[in-house]
């Protein structure tokens, strides 16, 4: 009995770290899809607060692009409080500014309330929960190999959170206005900050014990800066990638339930058809990350960039097509394809600039996606107003995708 005791220890002691290390990956989710939901489901307030206040397409989809940009500007700083202050106090951080952006939100009476509340509280908000600390907790508990799966698996909550909040956002703007909408959100917000609080944060933090040895060990700190990074081609082709990839991506994705809607949807049908977005995104985000592992890393991004490129002709069919059949397609090929490539750079960028300031160098990168939504959003919201045609705007997303996969094809370092 008393040989046999230890062994059982021995067998049952790395259940433990496994489990909270599964308990990291589904908070890491249900966070994102908490952020990416609410940000995402502007799209389908973009109508009514447009119709409520008679702003312009380009003034309303400014709001979110304050929000992208916000966001995008503080990743590095959101880094940098994550590497010193740790995940309790960015996550609390970030709910605390949902709740009163919403709540603010609710009572906006002016176009600088909205673009400070639901833009710039918001934008940031999303960064506090969102890719840069989860990317950098996962980091502790997953390692370079296992990073990009659960990566894939918490960069599809932005699926999911569209999935369940545009359907509900739409029901809840007909039953009790956008403004009611808002404070809804608002409350919820703050209402699981108690919660959150009270998790053990300093068990989560920590980080799995071989990989915390590794980082000392067979991983060594290379000693990254970001003085260092920046003067590294592959610094900026990453940031490239980001960027212009946004720009396409985001040109589009506000406007999408409007375009639906004006290419002859019903308005729940719309916004229904592009939630449902949410489902084929978890499967492309775990299909690219399984190409991944079968055909290198180049190729599966590819592969990705040559799904969206298709999904935005089949948007384009919709004006003359517009059957459920075409709309599938365009759900399923670009909607599937948004952030897919994100889990993948991610892990690129963890891995070619590991070390203690991996935080302030991958928050750096981010900001080109930060910086491409916020240009992507507000200039297809002005293109759409100056031309009132959605097809010069669907020409300039998808040469900002195309622009976006050549660093895959050029750049030595990403090519490898």
């Amino acid at each position: 009995m008393d040989e046999k005791a230890p062994r059982e220890e021995a067998v049952a002691t790395p259940d433990k770290p496994a489990r909270t290390a599964l308990g990291v990956l589904a908070l890491c989710f249900v966070l994102s899809v908490l952020g990416r939901g609410l940000g995402e489901s502007f799209s389908v307030f973009l109508l009514p607060i447009s119709e409520d206040f008679g702003w312009d397409r380009a003034e309303v989809v400014s709001v979110y692009s304050l929000g992208a940009l916000s966001g995008g500007l503080a990743s590095p700083l959101i880094g940098r409080l994550f590497d010193y202050s740790g995940p309790r106090s960015v996550y609390s951080l970030g709910l605390l500014l949902f709740g009163g952006a919403f709540l603010f939100a609710a009572h906006a009476t002016q176009l600088w309330q909205i673009r400070l509340s639901v833009g710039l509280c918001v934008g940031l908000g999303i960064a506090l929960i969102g890719n840069v600390p989860n990317s950098i907790l996962l980091g502790r508990w997953f390692g370079t190999r296992r990073l990009p799966t659960a990566m894939a698996i918490v960069y599809s909550a932005t699926g999911a959170g569209v999935l369940v909040l545009l359907p509900a956002s739409q029901v809840l703007i007909d039953h009790l206005g956008w403004r009611g909408a808002y404070q809804i959100f608002g409350v919820t917000a703050l209402l699981l900050l108690l919660p959150l609080l009270l998790l053990p944060w300093r068990l989560l933090s920590t980080g799995l014990p071989h990989l915390a040895r590794q980082t000392t060990t067979d991983v060594p700190d290379e000693g990254w800066t970001l003085a260092n990074a920046l003067r590294h081609h592959a610094f900026w082709a990453l940031f490239a990638t980001f960027f212009f990839t946004a720009v396409g991506m985001y040109a589009i994705t506000p406007q999408v339930v409007a375009y639906l809607i004006d290419t002859g949807f019903p308005p729940l049908q719309a916004a229904t058809a592009w939630g449902f977005s949410g489902v084929v995104l978890l499967f492309g985000m775990l299909g690219v990350s399984w190409l991944d592992g079968i055909i290198g890393r180049r190729p599966s991004v590819l592969f990705s960039y040559c799904l969206s490129i298709f999904g935005i002709f089949l948007l384009w069919l919709l004006q003359w097509y517009p059957n459920i059949l075409v709309l599938t397609g365009f759900v399923v090929c670009f909607g599937s394809m948004i952030g897919s490539r994100g889990p993948l750079l991610t892990a690129t960028a963890m891995k070619l600039f590991r070390g203690k300031r991996v935080g302030t160098i991958y928050g750096a990168i981010a900001i080109g996606s930060g910086l491409g939504s916020a240009l992507g959003s507000w200039s297809g919201g002005l293109i759409h107003d100056v031309t009132h045609s959605y097809n010069p705007l669907l020409v300039y997303a998808l040469i900002s995708v195309v622009v976006g996969m050549i660093p895959f094809l050029v750049v030595p370092a990403l090519r490898r």
